[in-house]
Order: C-alpha cells, then sequence, then structure tokens
C-alpha cells in the first residue's frame, strides 16, 4: 500500500515538474517535459495568448487598411511643386464650347506680302539676317547680287564704267552746247547715253542689294545660297506683320453649323502653342451668305478670319484649326497639359492634401483645341493639377515618400 502511494506522489510530483519554466532545469537531468500534460496545465494562458494574438492581428489589419487606403498617393512637396510649375485649381462645371476640327492655312492680309527680287544678274549671297521668321524693316538689305568671276564679269561693274564715261561726255558736251560750239544733235546723243547709262547703273560698283519692300516677317527664301539669278529674279517674300488671315476649310457636310461658329483656336505647324482669335483680336470674315460661292477646294467651305500677328506666327504655314460654335453649359473641362496618357487611357492628378496627389482615370469627350470635355472621373470641387503634370508624373515613377511622411491620414 505505501509503495502505491509513493508511486503516485512520484508521478505527481512529475506533473508539478512540468509546470517549471524549462524541464532541463528541474535538476534531474532527463527530459520529463511532457508536452501534453504541459498544454493542459496552461490551457488557460493558452487561451490568453490566443485572444491576445487576436487582438496584435486585428490592430495589424486596421494599420495595413489604413496605409493601403493611400497606398497609390504620390509625394511631391510644396518646394518641388513649385520647382516644377506644378499648379492646381479647383474643377467647376462652366461652359463650353463644341468644336469642329478642320485643316487650314495662315495667309497674309491682302496688300501685307512682298516679294524682294534680284536688281541684277548674279550670284546670290543672303545677310546674316535673312532666316525663316526673322522680322525686317521695310527697305532693310536682305541679299547682294554679284556677277564678279562669271563669264563677262560684273554686269553692275561695266554699268558703272558706263555710266561714269557718260556722265564726263556730258558734263563736257554741256558748255560747249551753250557756247554752239557743239551741235545741238551731239548734246542730245551725250544727254541719251547719260540717261541710258543711268538707269542701268544701281549705285553699287561691285554687284546689287536686294531689299525688303515691306516692313514684315520673311516667309520664304525663294533660291538658295550662292545660285545664280537672273534681274527681276524673286528670291524670297516677308509678310506684313501687323495682321494675317486664317483660312479655315469647312465640310460641306458641316455647312449647317457655319452660322454658328464665331471664332477658332488654331495651332501650326511651326509651333505646338495653341492661337485663339479672340486674343489675337480676331474676327470672322467671311458672310455665310456668300462662302459657298468663295469655295476654293471642292467639298469644303472657306471660312475665313483676320487676327493681330504677334510676329510668332509665320504666313504659309498650314493650320489645325477647331471652329467654334455654340456653347454648352455645365461641363467640366481640363486644359490639354493636365492630361497624361498610358497605353491609350488617360488621367489627371487629383490633390489630396500639401503634398500628397492621387492619379485618377478620367473618360474624354470633345475638345476644343486647348481643353477637353471631362466625361467620367472627376466632381465638382477636388483640386486637380492643370500644369506640371509630367512632374507629379515622374514623381510617381520614382515612388519616393520623403523622410517623416506618412501615408496614415
Amino acid at each position: 500500500m505505501k509503495s502505491h502511494i509513493h508511486i503516485i506522489s512520484l508521478c505527481l510530483l512529475y506533473v508539478a515538474a512540468g509546470c517549471t519554466p524549462s524541464a532541463k532545469e528541474d535538476g534531474l537531468g532527463h527530459d520529463h517535459s511532457h508536452h501534453h500534460h504541459t498544454e493542459h496545465s496552461h490551457d488557460h494562458d493558452g487561451h490568453n495568448s490566443h485572444a491576445h494574438g487576436h487582438e496584435a492581428h486585428d490592430h495589424e489589419h486596421d494599420a495595413a487598411a489604413s496605409e493601403g487606403a493611400h497606398s497609390d498617393e504620390i509625394i511631391l512637396t510644396p518646394h518641388q511643386a513649385e520647382q516644377f510649375g506644378v499648379r492646381t485649381a479647383k474643377v467647376e462645371p462652366t461652359s463650353f464650347n463644341n468644336a469642329i476640327k478642320v485643316s487650314g492655312q495662315v495667309l497674309p492680309a491682302t496688300g501685307s506680302e512682298g516679294i524682294v527680287t534680284a536688281p541684277s544678274a548674279g550670284i546670290v549671297k543672303f545677310n546674316s539676317t535673312a532666316n525663316l521668321g526673322a522680322s525686317v524693316r521695310k527697305g532693310q538689305a536682305l541679299a547682294s547680287i554679284s556677277g564678279k568671276g562669271l563669264s563677262g564679269g560684273d554686269a553692275n561693274e561695266a554699268a558703272a564704267i558706263e555710266y561714269e564715261a557718260a556722265k564726263r561726255e556730258l558734263e563736257r558736251v554741256t558748255p560747249l552746247h551753250a557756247d554752239g560750239i557743239v551741235s545741238t544733235a551731239a548734246y542730245n546723243a551725250a544727254l541719251r547715253a547719260y540717261d541710258t547709262a543711268k538707269a542701268a547703273y544701281t549705285g553699287q560698283r561691285g554687284g546689287s542689294s536686294a531689299s525688303a519692300p515691306v516692313a514684315g516677317v520673311i516667309t520664304a527664301l525663294l533660291v538658295a545660297e550662292g545660285q545664280y539669278v537672273d534681274a527681276g529674279t524673286p528670291i524670297a517674300s516677308v509678310s506684313g506683320n501687323r495682321s494675317l488671315t486664317l483660312r479655315a476649310d469647312l465640310p460641306e457636310r458641316e455647312a449647317a453649323s457655319l452660322a454658328s461658329i464665331g471664332s477658332a483656336k488654331f495651332t501650326t505647324t511651326a509651333s505646338s502653342q495653341v492661337y485663339d482669335t479672340k486674343e489675337l483680336n480676331g474676327k470672322i470674315i467671311t458672310a455665310p451668305a456668300s462662302a459657298t460661292g468663295n469655295n476654293q477646294r471642292p467639298g469644303y467651305i472657306p471660312v475665313y478670319f483676320t487676327f493681330d500677328n504677334t510676329g510668332a506666327i509665320i504666313a504659309g504655314a498650314y493650320a489645325d484649326v477647331y471652329l467654334l460654335t455654340s456653347p454648352r453649359d455645365n461641363v467640366i473641362s481640363l486644359p490639354k497639359e493636365a492630361l497624361v496618357e498610358q497605353q491609350g487611357n488617360h488621367f489627371a492628378y487629383v490633390k489630396l492634401d500639401e503634398e500628397g496627389y492621387e492619379k485618377r482615370k478620367v473618360t474624354l469627350g470633345a475638345s476644343d483645341g486647348s481643353a477637353y470635355e471631362i466625361l467620367s472621373g472627376l466632381h465638382p470641387g477636388e483640386e486637380v493639377v492643370v500644369a506640371g503634370a509630367i512632374a507629379v508624373k515622374l514623381a510617381e515613377s520614382s515612388g519616393a515618400v520623403p523622410e517623416g511622411h506618412s501615408h496614415n491620414h
């Protein structure tokens, strides 16, 4: 009986030993940890631990959810935004002009174009200021023409010699004719020779100078440097820079819209800048009743606008023209500079806070040449990047977050 009690006591001792921090520390030198007994003995603590684990998991989940809410936020500090020209504005519904996109051309205004011609035959040498688009004043020399080195010599040199000889002969016979020593026939012959030589003489002994007939902008160089030309050959054209004409070719199928056209926006092949005829003091000069009669291209109706030239628009340039018709109200729109394109989709950047931006997919509608109608993706009152969108796009690509910034708002 005592032996049974001793065995039971020993078993209880071993169970108790399982509650110690480590079975190896029981001083017995044996591994009697009895894991299944330990699990039972710590049932209560295990449940507590499990509860705490759930609590920790919940906190981690909340933190992850909070961070995930702004995981796509783009960071650009106010200093960086100012440095790269990023500007924002609140989008609000406003009026937006319907537009008809057509092709066209910038033409010189009537009476403002001049042709520079060669006053004599010879080799053309343009001055350093004779460049396409350069502004010139009336009478400004644009090129020199010289026959030096050519067979027969320089015509101007020969004309100068003839002129000087005829002038000396006339000066010699004039007093003699007055004294009755030289006959009237001889005097008249000397006078004719002088007038003929004077007409052939350009005033320059070596070569001649071609000058601008009007003040304006050089729109074309019609010959190449070093090319031989005859007297009277056109070598350049100059368009007066005070006013220009825009011709827009409206398809006949759009003829019903002609009466509602009031202004136009256009870009030329020489520049991507968008010009507005309203801002250039322009006005439509084609009367709808007579437009069809002045048709210059089969199937098209020419629509003309006159406008002030800023000096940057070259006559003769072809243009993409947006003919603006009646406006629509309550339209959200963005300038072209506010939009970026990726794989056929268009995006704008919405400002979330002082240095946070969100990339937003938008659906585009009509364009008036400088802005697009936004059909979906933006809401009134949101602050959107309207300039410097490329800088925000670069910040998006870098994915850099300044030190100390948190996405948890």
